[in-house]
């Protein structure tokens, strides 16, 4: 047996874009990780009880999944499992479900693999984070507001749109769309 592969540490990628897998994997395998990937839910879930891995780099929107829903089950199957959850889509209510569901940190793309590597062994906050003097903007209070109410429907559209009074499509079209900057 090789004992190289045997003191690297494991990790998991899942992201539905698949070139952005391979290209992250690569990064991470030359900086001495066992990376595996996957492109769903289903297969992350596999490939997580076969490897038991110690580190999980997870994309917050996979297809029509939500990484959030496989952040639970894999801090279900391995609490110590250290997960960083990736998105384009950052909100402050997808980030307080992260770190609730068990992930050490949440990071907006793009991101490198070293500010990633860095998220995985950050043990403490930082204090010293300089807070806006800026309100949000109203769509992004929006934009917010949305990813509440659709994360309180445990991601379900239909129901969050029942919930806000709004139709579907509607809200498809406003959840479609990327976040506002401030």
């Amino acid at each position: 047996m090789n004992t190289d592969t045997e003191t690297k540490p494991s990790l998991l990628i899942v992201d539905d874009d698949e070139v952005f897998c391979e290209v992250l994997a690569d990064a991470l395998n030359h900086r001495g990780y066992e990376v595996v990937t996957a492109n769903n839910i289903q297969d992350a879930l596999e490939k997580a009880a076969q490897l038991e891995p110690e580190y999980a780099v997870i994309d917050l929107r996979i297809g029509q999944e939500s990484g959030l829903v496989l952040a639970g089950k894999l801090h279900a199957l391995d609490e110590n499992t250290r997960m960083v959850i990736l998105t384009g889509y950052a909100s402050v209510a997808t980030a307080v479900e992260a770190i609730k569901l068990g992930a050490v940190h949440y990071l907006t793309k793009p991101a490198n693999a070293d500010e990633i590597l860095a998220a995985l062994h950050k043990d403490e906050g930082d204090a010293s984070v300089p807070l806006s003097d800026n309100p949000l903007s109203v769509r992004r209070l929006e934009w917010e507001h949305l990813q509440k109410v659709l994360n309180e429907c445990d991601g379900n559209v239909s129901a969050a749109a029942r919930t806000l009074r709004m139709h579907r499509r509607t809200l498809q079209r406003k959840l479609a769309k990327r976040p506002v900057k401030d």
